[in-house]
């Protein structure tokens, strides 16, 4: 039983090296729950709210200039165009695209049938067994940034996987993607709270690439969401016009609570998000044809007593399958929130929540998933080990969307000769040739007998997660990074901060 203790411990403990492999080529089938008539009510109700109701682009005169001569109308803010033009506009937008990694093997494609899972991002709390709930600081932020780099199911690291509240809201931005830029060599998202930050990130992007490499690929996204119902503000529009300015990619996500920012019912919310998120991306092709856009959807259903937003329930998992097939209609990568809960810790309720809501996400198609790792509290707290615990079912995940071998080596006809009938299969060759990689075999999980898992401690599964991720961290090792190019970088950031007043909000 010791030896056997000891070999799960290995088990936790071995895999702490990034994966080559950088994103899931799904090869399962699409869950597609809409029939046609259905969808076809749906996307009637988007072109309606597009052309009879209107989006608002708000405090932005340049956006508005954008809009009239791509041929809309703007009244009080107030954005109405042809839903066709808009259509048109969002086939512009590739269907599937790279964003390029500093390291090569590390490189994702977004869009068709590949998936593309990274951490949570905005938290302003973070948790762990031992040190409880605080503030996020620059220390934690620097081994989130590092957890997700290492973690072999995570294949981008976002940005603000959580906020680094001792750093001036002013200058964070900067050691942000910089601490992505030289802790991690997988791809990142830039800032996108300011027109300024926005350009601070899209400018380091280009020093850490150089200029032909920039202006050749997309190698850095950002990330912003609609203020719903129906507003885009000056965050959102000039996150547009400076990223996809440049040629770089945009994720637009209406952020809906049915029943707040959205409609009560999941279908009007949906057709909402919709609408949000196409008239973005008609005008992200106005800005410049081709620029790379991801449609997003984050709908959840909220408690009608309390206003708070829950999660893992049927109706944001519905919204999930829904918006993937529309997306799909509309030719545009999707993304879609991943492990989400609101629970405080990682419980039974985290648990549930989490594996719907990831469930449904996975298998509607979601190209591109935030919040895939360490979501608690409806995305207020990053938990180190909910970031662990969630990662390693990311594994499974992928695994199951990988679909069912049928060649014939897994259809194994050797070792049935091999096998007499009342034999076992445990030492056969067939069994030999494939043991490592037969099962999805999760880090976490302790599938041993009572008397192993005493000796071994009691632990459950907190522990255990605690566990992996800090050997995790003693184990990490930086990825190179040219002296010249890290020298360019911070020569940068001291010059922006010199230039930029400390805020603390």
């Amino acid at each position: 039983m010791a030896r056997r203790a000891r070999a799960r411990i290995d088990r936790l403990n071995a895999d702490t090296t990034v994966p080559a492999s950088p994103h899931v080529q799904r090869q399962l089938p699409l869950f597609d729950v809409i029939d046609d008539e259905t969808l076809a009510v749906l996307d009637a109700q988007v072109d309606w709210l597009i052309e009879n109701v209107g989006i608002e682009f708000r405090d932005d005169p340049e956006a508005h200039r954008i809009w009239i001569e791509g041929g809309a109308e703007v009244k009080d803010n107030r954005v109405h165009i042809d839903a066709t033009r808009v259509r048109e506009l969002c086939r512009l937008a590739p269907p599937e695209f790279t964003q390029i990694a500093r390291n090569p093997e590390r490189n994702v494609v977004i869009g068709g049938n590949n998936q593309v899972f990274a951490p949570i991002y905005g938290a302003p709390f973070v948790r762990d067994l031992e040190g409880g709930r605080r503030y996020g600081d620059m220390e934690s932020f620097e081994k989130l940034v590092k957890l997700a780099y290492m973690h072999p199911n995570l294949h981008h690291t976002g940005l603000v996987i959580c906020e680094p509240c001792d750093v001036p809201v002013s200058h964070r931005h900067l050691d942000m993607v910089y601490m992505h830029m030289t802790r991690s060599d997988k791809p990142h998202l830039g800032a996108i709270t300011e027109m300024s930050r926005a350009q601070d990130s899209v400018d380091m992007a280009e020093i850490l690439y150089g200029k032909d490499a920039f202006d050749q690929n997309c190698v850095i996204m950002g990330n912003v969401n609609t203020n719903s119902p129906l507003l885009v503000d000056k965050v959102v529009s000039q996150a547009i016009q400076v990223y996809c300015g440049r040629g770089q990619g945009i994720v637009v996500v209406p952020f809906i609570l049915s029943g707040a920012m959205g409609p009560v019912s999941t279908a009007a919310s949906v057709t909402q998000a919709m609408a949000e998120a196409m008239v973005c991306c008609a005008f992200s092709q106005l800005v410049r044809p081709g620029a790379p856009f991801v449609l997003g959807n984050f709908l959840s259903s909220m408690s009608l007593k309390s206003g708070a937003p829950t999660f893992g329930m049927p109706e944001p998992v519905m919204s999930n399958y829904a918006i993937g097939q529309m997306a799909r209609r509309v030719g545009l990568p999707l993304r879609c929130g991943g492990s989400l809960t609101a629970s405080k810790i990682e419980d039974a309720q985290a648990a549930y929540e989490s594996a719907d809501s990831m469930h449904s996400t996975a298998l509607a198609g979601a190209n591109f998933v935030l919040h895939a790792a360490g979501w608690l509290e409806g995305g207020l707290c990053t938990g180190f080990e909910k970031l662990v615990m969630d990662a390693d079912r990311l594994g499974a995940y992928q695994k199951l969307l990988n679909g069912l071998d049928a060649s014939p080596e897994a259809l194994a006809r050797d070792a049935y000769e091999e096998v007499a009938p009342a034999g076992h299969f445990l030492g056969c060759g067939h069994t030999m040739r494939n043991y490592t990689t037969a099962f999805y075999e999760p880090a976490l999980s302790d599938s041993e007998n009572v008397e192993s898992w005493e000796e071994g401690g009691s632990k459950d599964m907190r522990r255990r997660a605690y566990e992996r991720w800090t050997t995790m961290l003693t184990a990490y090792e930086a990825p190179p990074l040219d002296e010249a190019v890290d020298e360019a970088l911070r020569d940068y950031i001291s010059r922006r901060k010199s230039e930029i007043p400390e805020a603390w909000y």
